[in-house]
């Protein structure tokens, strides 16, 4: 009687403990599939050019608590602990801004931070732009530390480790990226480096017979040749002008020289006698270069006032249409001038 009792408490044991196994593998099992749907289901995103932001020194915890404080994930922390823990990332997550693009899964996100894949943003410096336009696109440059703020040229160029240098015309019109963190100063610095390597190298495949004697004095005729014009078939054809020009000593008698030295009391026209006022920028009473560039040049104004085009123009005037007609007489000037600007073709 005792034994079938231990008999029967056996079985019933045996199939306690089989129902608990088969509990535990169906627990276990429905665990790893919803793990495996965290890991790879896309997280809560709201906004397109939405970020997460982590700060140095922030734990892994903490990580995960921003995560959830943004409204990017309901998934329980212990979730994002053993995803990291399977991805051997727990302990190599890079601080910084990471881009929340649409679709991302926490795997993802994690290799991200662990590789330091930072969200990078762009500015750019137009060609033509000059010094102020530069400094006010980098002002408006999202998650970008002004650290320019306050201080005049002659500071942000020593800044930039380029002491003694006027800044116009010195930084590279390109578009550059950069990271949360940054400043004003690093894009500058960039831009700046990468101008003076842009122009050492084009400088020693120049024309040895220009009457240009250094790299600045190229700088200071292709930023004259960027404002005169936009078109790339042009600007060969205007450096020629200008390099005959200064080749027999005659006065440049450019617009926009005489623009730039104008400075804040230009208003959108030039009347004549601005063209008789003199200051150092302007080319109509003074001869030669004017003293510093009148804008940033790219790279193809800069490649035009190193390789002109040939030829025997002395002059040319817009048309009005993005072009310009190009003389070799003053009286050929004149009519054209006539007839393009005064509307009195013949």
């Amino acid at each position: 009687m005792i034994r079938g009792v231990t008999q029967t408490g056996r079985v019933r044991w045996r199939l306690l403990l089989l129902i608990l196994v088969l509990a535990f593998i169906a627990a276990a099992g429905w665990f790893w599939r919803d793990f495996t749907r965290f890991a790879v289901t896309p997280l809560r995103i709201s906004a397109t050019g939405e970020s997460v932001d982590i700060e140095r020194g922030t734990s892994f915890k903490d990580i995960v608590h921003q995560l959830r404080g943004q409204g990017l994930t309901t998934s329980a922390p212990f979730y994002w602990r053993l995803l990291a823990e399977r991805m051997h990332v727990a302990g190599r997550l890079h601080a910084g801004e990471y881009a929340l693009t649409p679709g991302i899964t926490p795997e993802q996100l994690l290799t991200q931070m662990a590789q330091g894949k930072v969200m990078h943003r762009d500015v750019t410096i137009v060609d033509g732009w000059t010094f102020r336009d530069v400094l006010q696109a980098l002002a408006k440059a999202d998650k970008l530390k002004h650290e320019t703020t306050g201080l005049d040229d002659a500071a942000i160029m020593q800044k930039i480790g380029a002491p003694g240098e006027k800044p116009e015309g010195r930084f590279l019109p390109e578009t550059y990226a950069y990271v949360k963190g940054d400043s004003d100063l690093d894009v500058l610095r960039r831009a700046h480096d990468a101008m003076d390597k842009t122009l050492a190298a084009l400088w020693a495949q120049r024309d040895p017979k220009l009457p240009l004697n250094s790299p600045y004095d190229v700088l200071i005729l292709a930023s004259i040749v960027e404002k005169e014009t936009g078109r790339a078939d042009e600007r060969p054809r205007i450096a020629g002008v200008f390099i005959r020009r200064l080749q027999m000593n005659m006065l440049l008698q450019t617009d926009p020289t005489v623009i730039y030295g104008m400075g804040s009391s230009y208003t959108g026209n030039i009347h004549k006698s601005d063209l008789t006022t003199d200051t150092p920028y302007n080319t109509y009473t003074r001869p030669g270069l004017p003293p510093t560039p009148i804008a940033m040049p790219g790279k193809p104004a800069i490649e035009a006032a190193l390789h002109p085009a040939s030829g025997d123009a002395l002059y040319f005037v817009a048309r009005g249409d993005g072009t310009h007609a190009f003389a070799s007489t003053l009286d050929e000037q004149n009519r054209n001038v006539a007839c393009y600007q005064l509307k009195r073709c013949r």
